[in-house]
């Protein structure tokens, strides 16, 4: 065993044994526990959230499988669409290859296999690093021929039971990357940004007397995108506005486009925002959509999918450029009925000027061309300031006032999200009945009550149990499911048209002809869906694709439900209701029974890690250790904001002046255990994982120490020896039964913190036993015995001391595989053990009768005794090993007992030169003293120090804290301080001052002592 610790070596040999043993695999005996990995993205890396939310998952595992469940943590990945699309755009762009529309959809999806190929180990091989247990050979990825047979067939049996549909609907679009993105990909962040108010002319001559008195003919609409009034269908105002009632029912003049719309009524307005009047645009706005819907106005789509204003040439030949815009289906006839009189209209008078412009080059020239309209007759005169810089009212802009307004962003692209009319598949979450009139419950009594139901009648629980909030709050506000994308990497929608725009759905084309042979002629060509699933959708059937389904295998009767997903708050809804709605409504069982929700790694300081932020840590830096040199490289490389690359760099080296030390895996994740309060998010912090490692080195310590003083290691080769016999008769020592009785508490202790997910409370527990009452206080106090002579107790004391270690490894192990497999490999003979590897012994159980309360009691104690002298060694400045006397006074009969009984222990251990205890007649001279309950240590001053230079130091004490007293006096004596602080402020200053008179009172009263030696 060598002489220090070394995690690398020990990592590397022990994550190669156990995987190629078999270790991680299920034992195929006991009760089941399972966990699902949650699928990190296939090209990823890890990332300091993967390694927190392992740590926690591999120590259930552990834990369990050492307990006798039949165990498994099923891994896999995620195909992650358009994280893994947009990469591969990136990397064929910066190899000047071709464009994904350049390549098509088959050789683009021949590039994405080749980096999923080239990629997809890296992440494996970094949870391998960590410790993972995960049973790799059964290791799935979302798009493996039985995953993907398993997404097609969850799609199917849900539009076969009428609760999914396609539909036109308004969806967030991301015109980057072009496709539809659900509501929780989007960003909402507050920008700085305008609000234009326009003039709208009053049609056929209408006016009106505003609130001043003036006759207008217009009304001014307050917009934060002026862009989209190319598709204004109405104004609309509030039905109780009195500036405005009696205009409704009235219509406008469409600036620009000279299209006439109506004035509605809408209690939707919000009469004190801007002037009271909003410009409608029902194709273009998540509200305007639901306002139209209800007044039945036209919804004219202006933009491509680009996000560019659409060519609004519509003779014959152009339907079918219309029909690309308007995203209708392809295929079949175009014919004019395809768009309504209103909508082709709409269309028509759109400015050439605009078309093909980008919508926010469109804003621009909007705005510039309404402040030069001098022709309409409510325009204002253009007229400029001295300084040349123009005036509002000018033309058909009536002003432009800054404002503050939430941009909604595509949280993969970082685009301006456009709200935009589409064709999409959606899965019926709000309905009773299905959307087809058929019989049968729709998705509101099928799949979301269900998943209510779930949760209140308590089959899943959340831990912490107010995460069920957030839970119920999302489902009973829940909107229906839109589960297309445009993209072409994922699984493709098992949906066919035909040449007339019907759409059939099945497991494939075959089985569609077969089915509907009624209907499709032999020659009749069917073409896929283009699109592809949201990869949420194709990953909310993973507790049971994993596991077989739709077959009813052997592993999913066994494994489903599982025991528990770790996850974070920010999936809750993305993930954990979506699988908790499939498992309910495809297995009629919950997929898990608990959902351990973690919180988010941030930095030291409390931030969120973020690439753009320059705070990211790398979990194997951490593991490895790296140069100061290396992290600023990392963390200032690929910046969207290079700009940012100086302050990130400063930032750095302030942090880690000397880069940050290798710590190991073992030391990572116990950091990361003792961070794990309930709930809350972990601000990590690499110093923290160091001084963990010392915990690592401590443990190596204390384990050569002890394989020393039994005979089995050579302190100074480290090569093994015969160890003495720890067979046959013992007598134990107090001390011995005391670390016994603790051990049964630790282990008490340990089993219902993991019963909780109290990780936190169960890593300060074993760091509380292994470092202060195992390595501190057993150890030191096994000494004496094992110099003495009585051959009985030294034995005890040997097998005590294997036999505990050997235990609280195990207990360990969860939380630390590595260190404490390699030391148990040493350990365990001696204490009787024959298994091959630590990870499949058992999880030690508290035995109750073992509890010594009565040697607790002593050990106590003695700890008391020996805490009293080294504070008065500390306190005199008597150097530790200069042997001192000691005085009991005030013992009682069970204090001297104890004396008696362990006078020869303390004697060794204190370093004392002699113990007497006074009689109620004795004076006692000059001395240090310290408290143990009512009795008093004596240590005699006379001899044992130098007066002077004692009660210089004093005198230098106390003058500083005589300085200090009376200066927080002279501030509680302020009338200022006292009527402006705080309550709490001057209650701390009062507390402050009354500890500083204890205090100077304690040093005149030792200053008194030693003066009178």
């Amino acid at each position: 065993m060598d002489k220090t610790f070394d995690p690398s070596r020990v990592e590397a040999q022990w994550c190669q044994t156990w995987e190629a043993d078999g270790c991680y695999q299920p034992s195929g005996s006991g009760k089941p526990y399972s966990i699902m990995i949650p699928p990190p993205n296939v090209t990823g890396t890890l990332h300091m959230g993967h390694a927190f939310q392992h740590t926690v998952m591999d120590a259930l595992t552990r834990y369990h499988r050492m307990a006798g469940f039949d165990t498994l943590w099923q891994p896999g990945t995620d195909h992650a669409g358009i994280a893994t699309q947009m990469v591969v755009e990136r990397n064929l762009k910066l190899a000047g290859e071709h464009s994904r529309a350049e390549l098509g959809r088959e050789k683009f999806l021949d590039k994405v296999w080749e980096w999923k190929k080239f990629s997809a180990g890296t992440i494996s091989q970094q949870i391998r690093r960590m410790g993972s247990s995960v049973d790799w050979s059964r290791e799935a990825f979302t798009m493996d021929p039985a995953y993907s047979k398993a997404v097609v067939e969850h799609f199917v049996r849900l539009h076969n039971d009428g609760l999914i549909y396609r539909g036109k609907r308004l969806v967030n679009w991301d015109p980057v990357l072009q496709t539809a993105i659900s509501d929780l990909e989007v960003v909402q962040e507050e920008e700085n940004g305008k609000l234009w108010h326009f003039r709208y002319p009053l049609a056929n001559g209408a006016t009106y007397v505003n609130a001043e008195g003036e006759t207008l003919n217009y009304i001014v609409v307050a917009t934060t995108r002026p862009e989209t009034m190319l598709g204004d269908t109405a104004v609309a105002v509030h039905p109780e506005d009195e500036r405005y009632k009696h205009l409704v029912g009235k219509t406008v003049m469409l600036p620009l486009c000279n299209r006439e719309i109506p004035i509605v009524a809408d209690d939707y307005v919000d009469p004190a925002f801007g002037t009271g009047c909003v410009k409608i645009t029902p194709a273009h706005d998540f509200n305007d959509y639901a306002l139209g819907q209800r007044h039945k106005l036209p919804i004219v789509n202006i933009f491509t999918r680009e996000a560019k204003v659409v060519d609004s040439i519509f003779d014959d030949e152009d339907m079918a450029e219309f029909r690309r815009h308007a995203n209708l289906p392809e295929g079949g006839q175009v014919a004019r009925s395809d768009i309504t009189p209103e909508q082709y209209a709409a269309l028509k008078s759109i400015p050439k000027q605009y078309h093909r412009l980008d919508r926010f080059e469109a804003r621009k020239k909007i705005v510039v061309d309404l402040e030069a309209d001098v022709t309409t007759l409510c325009a204002a005169p253009i007229t400029n300031t001295e300084e040349g810089k123009p005036v509002h009212p000018r033309g058909l802009v009536d002003k432009i006032v800054d404002h503050k307004l939430k941009v909604p962003r595509g949280d993969r692209s970082g685009a301006v999200l456009e709200p935009y009319l589409t064709d999409q598949w959606f899965v019926d979450l709000t309905r009773e009945t299905r959307h087809d009139g058929q019989p049968g419950n729709g998705g509101l009594l099928a799949i979301t009550k269900p998943a209510i139901d779930a949760v209140e009648s308590g089959r899943i629980r959340f831990v912490p149990d107010n995460w069920k909030t957030t839970y119920f709050h999302w489902l009973n506000n829940i909107q229906d499911w839109c589960i297309s994308r445009q993209l072409w990497w994922g699984h493709r929608i098992p949906a066919w048209y035909d040449s007339e725009g019907n759409v059939y759905v099945g497991r494939s084309e075959e089985e569609i002809r077969q089915k509907y042979a009624d209907e499709i002629s032999p020659d009749e060509n069917l073409v896929q869906d283009d699109d592809v699933f949201d990869t949420w959708f194709s990953s909310d059937i993973w507790p049971m694709a994993t596991l077989g389904w739709p077959e009813n295998t052997e592993s999913l009767k066994k494994y489903y439900p599982s025991s528990v997903l770790v996850t974070g708050f920010d999936i809750i809804f993305f993930w954990v209701a979506r699988m908790v709605m499939m498992g309910q409504y495809f297995q009629q069982d919950v997929p898990f029974k608990d959902v351990f929700i973690t919180g988010l790694v941030r930095d030291p300081e409390g931030n969120k890690m973020s690439k753009s932020k320059g705070n990211v840590l790398d979990p194997l830096d951490v593991v490895d250790g790296i140069t100061l040199d290396a992290l600023i490289a990392k963390r200032t490389t690929g910046l969207m904001n290079p700009a940012t690359a100086p302050k990130i760099e400063s930032k750095t080296r302030k942090d880690y002046p000397k880069g940050i030390e290798a710590v190991g895996v073992d030391a990572l994740r116990f950091t990361f255990a003792a961070l794990a309060t309930n709930g809350r998010d972990v601000r990590f912090d690499a110093a923290r994982a160091e001084g963990y490692r010392n915990f690592c080195n401590k443990i190596w310590n204390a384990s050569r120490f002890v394989l020393i003083n039994v005979g089995a290691l050579d302190a100074e080769t480290g090569e093994a020896t015969s160890a003495v016999s720890l067979d046959g008769e013992v007598t134990l020592s107090t001390a011995d039964r005391w670390i016994i009785s603790r051990l049964q508490k630790l282990e008490a202790e340990a089993a219902a913190h993991f019963e909780a997910y109290r990780f936190d409370l169960l890593a300060a527990s074993l760091y509380q036993f292994i470092w202060n009452e195992y390595c501190d206080w057993y150890l030191e106090l096994t000494k004496p015995v094992m110099q003495g002579r009585d051959e009985l107790a030294k034995r005890g004391a040997r097998r005590t001391l294997v036999r505990v270690l050997e235990v609280w490894l195990r207990l360990l192990h969860p939380i630390m595989p590595f260190i404490t497999e390699e030391i148990w490999q040493k350990v365990a003979p001696l204490a009787g053990k024959t298994g091959k590897t630590i990870m499949l012994e058992p999880y030690p159980i508290a035995n109750p009768e073992r509890i010594d309360e009565a040697a607790e009691a002593d050990v106590e104690w003695l700890k008391g005794f020996m805490l009293g002298v080294r504070q008065i060694r500390g306190e005199m400045d008597i150097p530790p090993g200069k042997p001192v006397p000691v005085l009991i006074q005030n013992a009682s009969a069970a204090d001297a007992e104890r004396i008696a009984r362990f006078q020869n222990s303390v004697s060794f251990l204190a370093r004392l030169e002699s113990i007497r205890v006074l009689s109620a007649a004795d004076e006692a001279p000059q001395s240090a003293t310290a408290l143990l309950g009512s009795m008093k240590i004596l240590v005699p001053m006379a001899g044992l120090i130098d007066k002077a230079a004692e009660l210089a130091r004093l005198a230098k004490l106390k003058a500083k804290l005589e300085n200090d007293l009376k200066m927080n006096e002279a501030r509680l004596s302020s009338d200022k301080f006292v009527n402006g602080a705080p309550a709490a402020v001057i209650d701390k200053e009062r507390a402050r001052v009354a500890q500083q008179k204890a205090e100077l009172a304690t040093l005149t009263e030792q200053e008194a002592r030693i003066s009178a030696l």
